[in-house]
């Protein structure tokens, strides 16, 4: 189901608070919804995308083109009629099969062909080591991959005596093939996303086999043969229907990995304490009520998730171990009280899921469940809504013209919900709430919400409901994470966690309770996190007062000593403007990526060490200055203070006093050392001084300014005119062309919030986002100059620039439109002096000539 919200809008004044478009998915709905008030003419299908592909495909590999092994390996799955063509070979009887030892071809071919094609390969392939027959390689109308034809092997495949990986996911199993337990030299068999319903216990007789995927499947029990895999390291059996373990799967001694997430465990056997080698054990979203506490003794353990599942209570050993995670358990809570027995029988509640945002799927029962997606989208499946349990995913996507059509007077006011399966059935009626945000033109006609079925959209019945502030402490929609620092000198690593107790007061009582049995708490080398539910009050106390002060500074030499690197980026289609960043080591490959495709530039500097709030510069040479007065910018430097949660990044423009219609500018940027936090004991700066020179030099790296081609300054953008202007008076200030372009520099993804602010109507965002669809930074400019151009001659303009970026939560830019506009006035100040104008002439700002001050850039 792919939703959103949308809305016929006319042009209102003022701002409303967020509503929620309320909707039912009947059984003839199908999973395809979107809100809208017209039907548009429907866009091409990605079926036809996907048939024009085949086609094409099918066109340029003719089926008497000749095809021979590549080296010892040999793909058929993406070629049409791959049977044919491995039949083709080996009636040919080519030297080249005796040499292949891995075998892939696509389970969509014909059943009769695949069944003819795999039983010659015991004598055609004899030195065949791994065979892959996966599915999914084609998708239905709507996208969802489809599974595979294959429902059964030939016999004779047991003969394949060098056969080693065996890969039969995405196919229609619904038993195991009887010659896949006679393969004695197994060792890797993936049965994922098939229909099997149980697996023999012959499977117990592969003595080799170390790897066994059986994901996304219906079994519902494990034959206990399976613990008679001596040589098992892997076992994944996740997202099946799973309610009980047998007590032999204990005897799997060389299990490392046992991953059993999304089934409906309720217990586990004590057995498990039996698995000595096992480092990663996955149990999230099952329905356990409680864990052996033998399992926090196993020697070699480095992961137990237990998130989202009914643990009331831990045992202690798990409790305080650092590898367990239990985000998602009604730790601490009391148990629902049971039904009396004379009375009538009680409803059991419904299910309640908060999805995270790295959750993309969950599971519905007949039960029912309430679901609320990391998005803010919410989903009410009532009881018998589903007649077995089934699991759903979902995937946000943007909204495109192909793929939400909209009238001439529609707007959209959310994202596009795709929900798979597609074409589900309900026997109930199913609610859907999206969450959306009127725009400012008030007056629109309807809001619906629009569901897509047999590739046409179609309105749903839809009511709005107005998001109101509740009253008192409210329930958040999911838990929150709190971070509270850890008592100075002392770190996670080196706590007592005896002695640390997290007391919780709810207001208004004055007694103070220890909660620190009923959270997880998280250990970080400065910080405690837990999650709550609510706002109240929480005071982390540790109990002793002693701490060692050499102890305490090796702490900080090691935790807060950070090794840095410098980069230096030019903008592809704007040289003159430069990126200056400080990155910890572990964050630069990531941000490099991000930013080459915009910015292009040397390699970083080599690896410095940096403490926590230490300052440095960094200065242009060789030619090249900054191109404005910044606040940051002492003598020609530029100051930057390092923070390792911050991103350390400032963007200027340089200039040149060269002729670069002769040459090209080489020049550079160079970083230097500034001055040391107070707080950095003295032995943590020794300690650096003799690991490294004293210099202050850091790095210096080239800044090329390219040669100009046919004009004398520095060019812009194609498609976007940005006329000279001063945009402000003399009372509150001027800002000029180059300061509104640092301000768009700096907004982002902000940029529509800060347009609402300043007044711009809803609508002509939407033509801007068209206009500029693939650039981010031509939406930006062209926003703000069209507004600044339209402010032009009024007063208390670039005040409402300040207050409009306020309340769009960027009081970072708003702080350096206000030290820009001070530095204008002081140098402005300082001109009326230099021309020998008193103070006491200056009666009225409508007295003095024209100003045309050069204000500082941002």
């Amino acid at each position: 189901m792919r939703a959103s919200a949308s809305v016929g809008a006319e042009k209102c004044e003022g701002w409303r608070p967020a509503w929620r478009a309320g909707t039912c998915l009947v059984p003839e709905d199908g999973w395809w919804a979107m809100a809208a008030m017209e039907a548009g003419p429907v866009p091409a299908t990605l079926a036809q995308e996907d048939a024009a592909r085949d086609a094409s495909e099918a066109a340029g590999a003719g089926p008497e083109a000749p095809l021979l092994p590549a080296g010892n390996r040999l793909s058929l799955h993406l070629h049409p009629g791959g049977c044919r063509r491995l039949l083709r070979l080996c009636a040919q009887q080519a030297p080249q099969l005796l040499e292949v030892d891995f075998l892939q071809l696509s389970g969509h071919e014909d059943p009769q062909l695949l069944e003819a094609a795999l039983a010659r390969l015991p004598w055609s392939l004899p030195r065949l080591r791994s065979l892959v027959l996966k599915g999914g390689q084609r998708r239905e109308a709507l996208g969802a991959c489809l599974r595979g034809s294959l429902a059964t092997l030939p016999a004779s495949l047991s003969s394949l005596a060098r056969l080693a990986h065996l890969d039969l996911s995405f196919n229609s199993l619904e038993t195991l093939p009887a010659c896949v337990p006679q393969m004695c030299g197994l060792d890797a068999l993936l049965l994922s996303r098939n229909c099997l319903s149980e697996l023999p216990a012959a499977l117990g007789a592969l003595p080799a086999l170390t790897f066994l995927a059986v994901t996304h499947n219906r079994l519902r029990t494990l034959p206990p043969a399976l613990g008679a895999l001596s040589s098992l390291q892997r076992l994944d059996l996740s997202g099946n229907l799973l309610e009980a373990l047998p007590p032999e799967i204990g005897g799997l001694g060389s299990l490392a990995e046992l991953n059993l997430a999304s089934n409906r465990l309720q217990s586990l056997p004590s057995s498990l304490a039996g698995l000595r080698a096992l480092r990663l054990f996955i149990l999230h979203s099952n329905l356990l009520a409680s864990v052996p506490a033998s399992l926090a003794r196993l020697p070699l353990l480095t992961r137990l998730d237990l998130r989202d599942n009914q643990l009331r209570d831990v045992p202690p050993e798990l409790l305080d171990a650092p590898f367990v995670h239990l985000q998602g358990n009604p730790l601490g809570r009391p148990p629902p009280d049971p039904p009396s027995p004379p009375g009538p029988p009680v409803v059991p509640e419904m299910p309640r899921l908060l999805l995270t945002s790295d959750r993309d799927s969950f599971a519905v029962t007949p039960q029912g469940c309430s679901v609320t997606l990391a998005c803010g989208v919410r989903l009410q499946f009532p009881a018998g809504a589903t007649a077995a349990p089934m699991t759903i995913r979902y995937r946000l996507w943007l909204p495109e013209p192909r793929l939400v059509p909209l009238g001439p007077h529609d707007a959209l006011l959310s994202g596009v919900l795709e929900l798979q399966p597609h074409g589900v059935a309900f026997q109930q009626e199913v609610g859907l709430w999206l969450l959306f945000v009127p725009p400012r033109a008030r007056r629109c006609r309807e809001v619906v919400v629009r569901t897509l079925s047999d590739n046409s959209w179609s309105d749903l019945e839809t009511h709005l409901e107005e998001e109101t502030p509740k009253s008192g402490p409210s329930s958040f929609l999911r838990p929150v994470t709190i971070q509270l620092p850890l008592p100075p000198g002392v770190t996670g690593l080196s706590l007592d966690r005896a002695r640390l107790h997290l007391l919780h007061r709810a207001a208004p009582a004055a007694a103070w309770d220890d909660i620190t049995a009923q959270v997880a708490l998280e250990l970080t080398h400065l910080y405690a996190r837990f999650q709550v539910t609510r706002f109240s009050w929480y005071w982390l106390w540790y109990t002793t007062k002693a701490c060692v002060g050499s102890l305490a500074r090796k702490a900080w030499e090691r935790l807060r000593l950070y090794r840095v690197n410098l980069i230096a980026l030019q903008r592809r289609r704007d040289p003159e403007q430069v990126l200056l960043q400080c990155l910890p080591r572990n964050k630069v490959d990531a941000t490099l990526r991000r930013l080459l495709e915009r910015y292009r530039g040397p390699e970083p500097s080599d690896t410095v060490e940096m403490f926590e709030g230490e300052k440095f510069f960094a200065a242009f040479e060789r030619g090249i200055d900054i191109d404005a007065d910044r606040p940051d910018c002492v003598e020609g430097r530029l100051c930057f203070v390092f923070y390792s949660h911050l991103k350390n990044l400032k963007e200027v423009y340089v200039t040149t006093a060269l002729d670069r219609r002769a040459r090209a500018v080489r020049g550079q940027v160079s970083f230097y050392r500034g001055e040391v936090p107070e707080v950095v004991p003295e032995e943590a700066e020794a300690a650096r001084q003799k690991r490294g020179p004293a210099a202050l030099w850091m790095a210096t790296l080239p800044i090329k300014l390219p040669r100009l081609q046919g004009c004398e300054g520095p060019t812009r953008e194609p498609g976007l005119s940005l006329a000279p202007l001063n945009l402000g008076d003399a009372e509150t200030g001027f800002l000029t062309q180059s300061n509104l372009l640092n301000v768009a520099g700096r907004l982002g993804p902000d940029w529509p919030a800060v347009a609402l602010h300043l007044g711009l109507p809803y609508r002509e965002l939407q033509r801007i986002r068209h206009e500029f669809r693939d650039d981010l930074d031509g939406q930006i400019r062209h926003m703000l100059f069209s507004w600044a151009e339209r402010q032009a001659g009024q007063p208390g303009a670039v005040g409402r620039l300040v207050q409009a970026l306020e309340q769009s939560d960027r009081r970072d830019v708003a702080e350096e439109v206000r030290a820009v506009l001070e530095l204008g006035r002081r140098k402005y100040q300082e001109g009326i002096r230099h021309t020998s104008l008193a103070p006491g002439n200056l009666t009225s700002p409508d007295r003095l000539p024209s100003p045309s001050p050069e204000p500082a850039q941002a």
